[in-house]
């Protein structure tokens, strides 16, 4: 990626993006509520952090001490890191859980305790992908190389079955991410810039990610298998599944949002330049998915809203389900696209049709404009 920073088309719809904000602004002065979390919010902060401590907690005191309760417990734990990334500490690393810094901070560091670095997610996530968003070399998010999630990147023999093998992947994502990736990632941000604007050396981040991530082993590997050295195999295969059944779901959740059919995918120009402003671009690479499932909006931290919070990361995901109206009509109005899937099936279809044609090296703009080209027979 280079250093320099993407040049938005500011001539691009910016009326869209100042009405959308009156309205958006209009409906929180008008409720009297605030932008920042409520009781509700708080109340699933408390059961998320449980379902993660709780188990924990009970293993560390020999409460389990038989193969099947201590699996059962893992598993819990692996619901609830899944529940604490993505709508406890998600919310505060975007300060958007409380107005007061020191709370978010307190909470967005919780994910140095399920594994993470809290100063990388940062980077990655608010830095290059909320800013950059399916721009290929800009966005880290689909920046992998493993697998091929942007149609702009170059094709390769091995991509060929990528949505075949993509499941397995994506299932061992935490386990990359806690031994390997946050280290490649400290690196490549020391290089581009991006940790000295976080405040930190190289030196100083690399020793802070190896404290987090030694005590982090030690709570969760070391001293199960010290207490209780009998039960050492089941904690190993219980702190595995764990990593696996999180690591699935958090790539089930973030990936149809953006890896999709439906989105665009961008390049920047010789003058690091894109052809839409920053709030269309949202627009046209994000899709929202299962707006009617309450029960699993409310576990995935009301990311199946992923339009509105793009557009508002900094307002906490409760209130995304009463904006997604006034943002749909807004653009609607302005002839611009909202993009969402009835269901969350639908939306895994179109990622991993999308991963197919990527794979096979089938644009899929081509098939885009061809679908939109298609005359309508009566």
């Amino acid at each position: 990626m280079s250093s320099k920073v993407v040049k938005f088309n500011n001539k691009d719809c910016p009326e869209f993006y100042r009405e959308l904000n009156r309205r958006v602004n209009k409906y929180f002065n008008e409720n009297k509520i605030s932008r920042h979390a409520n009781a509700r919010m708080v109340i699933k902060t408390i059961f998320m952090v449980s379902l993660y401590f709780v188990p924990l907690v009970l293993m560390l005191t020999g409460v389990a001490q038989t193969a099947w309760p201590i699996l059962g417990l893992w598993v819990l734990m692996g619901f609830g890191m899944s529940g604490i990334g993505l709508s406890i500490m998600h919310d505060a690393n975007h300060g958007s859980y409380s107005s007061n810094t020191t709370v978010n901070n307190i909470l967005g560091f919780i994910l140095n305790f399920v594994g993470g670095y809290h100063v990388n997610w940062k980077i990655q996530h608010n830095v290059l992908h909320h800013s950059f968003t399916n721009i290929n070399e800009y966005d880290d998010d689909i920046s992998k190389g493993v697998m091929r999630f942007s149609p702009d990147q170059p094709n390769k023999p091995r991509y060929k079955n990528q949505a075949y093998y993509a499941l397995a992947l994506y299932s061992i994502m935490n386990l990359y991410w806690i031994t390997v990736k946050d280290f490649q990632q400290v690196k490549r941000y020391s290089e581009q810039g991006l940790m000295e604007a976080q405040g930190l050396t190289y030196r100083s981040a690399l020793m802070r990610i190896i404290f987090h991530k030694t005590w982090y082993a030690v709570l969760t590997l070391v001293l199960p298998s010290l207490l209780f050295p009998q039960l050492m195999a089941w904690h190993l295969l219980g702190f595995l599944i764990m990593q696996l059944i999180s690591g699935l779901i958090l790539a089930l959740i973030f990936q149809p949002a953006h890896v999709v059919e439906e989105a665009d995918f961008y390049t920047v120009d010789e003058n690091q330049s894109v052809e839409n402003s920053w709030a269309v671009l949202q627009l046209r690479t994000t899709t929202n998915f299962a707006h009617k499932s309450k029960g699993f909006s409310w576990f995935i931290g009301g990311l199946n809203y992923q339009i509105e919070h793009h557009l508002f990361p900094t307002i906490c995901h409760v209130h995304y389900r009463n904006l997604s109206p006034i943002v749909k009509q807004t653009a609607e109005e302005y002839n611009l696209p909202y993009y969402e899937q009835e269901t969350f099936y639908g939306a895994l279809k179109s990622h991993f049709s999308l991963l197919h044609k990527l794979g096979r090296g089938i644009h899929p703009q081509d098939l885009k404009e061809q679908k939109t080209q298609e005359p309508v027979l009566a």
